[in-house]
């Protein structure tokens, strides 16, 4: 069902409240001799990564247009158990990642500290896809479609619509201040999404920036 959608899409991981420096600072002279070609396999490891997610959420993309399109209820919930999947095996293998670095053989605490940021952004921008999803499923409170099951049938053809009423004044305005509230709640939504991947993108960049840094001219 389309309302277990954000829980289905969703990162479930445990994200320590704090990085231990203790570790590193105890072990500083380990630091240089790490090979810092170890260090860019697990950057490159991680922009690795980083498109598995890109590439799951174009499959998601595509997948929402043609659930909404052919309304295939289960063909769409078996995509959401399989876009979960995929995003919880990467947030833990960068779980894992962020570990590495913090081990005194790295001692690359700023290095887990991006690759947390990343992982914030990420799941940020996640439960928002969900947001919008859901959103546009429903549609505008004044474009949704009425089920007629509790009218009263006088023939097959015709019945009393519980769903007639009155124009009035504050009718209207009802309506418009919910359509007022659902617009807002998709643009919010939306300029979530877009603030998530800027930040994303600008953490992304400081990886390659390591990782040219790092290798050997």
């Amino acid at each position: 069902m389309m309302e277990d959608f954000e829980k289905k899409v969703s990162i479930t991981e445990k994200m320590e409240s704090d990085i231990d420096e203790a570790a590193c600072s105890s072990s500083s002279s380990s630091s240089s001799t790490t090979s810092s070609s170890k260090t860019v396999h697990l950057l490159r490891s991680f922009l690795a990564i980083q498109e598995r997610r890109a590439q799951a959420y174009s499959k998601l993309k595509s997948g929402f247009a043609e659930y909404m399109v052919s309304g295939g209820e289960l063909a769409y919930q078996q995509l959401c158990s399989e876009i979960t999947q995929e995003f919880n095996d990467c947030s833990k293998q960068v779980l894992e990642m962020e570990s590495l670095f913090m081990n005194p053989d790295y001692c690359r605490i700023d290095l887990a500290q991006l690759l947390r940021a990343v992982q914030t952004q990420e799941k940020q921008k996640l439960q928002l896809t969900a947001t919008i999803q859901l959103l546009k499923k429903a549609g505008r409170p004044s474009e949704r479609l009425v089920s007629h099951e509790n009218c009263r049938y006088k023939t097959a053809m015709e019945h009393e619509c519980v769903h007639v009423h009155e124009i009035t004044e504050d009718a209207g305005t009802e309506e418009a201040e919910a359509n007022a509230e659902y617009d807002n709640a998709l643009k919010e939504a939306i300029r979530g999404v877009q603030n998530a991947v800027t930040a994303i993108n600008e953490h992304l960049e400081e990886v390659r920036y390591e990782i040219a840094a790092l290798e050997p001219e």
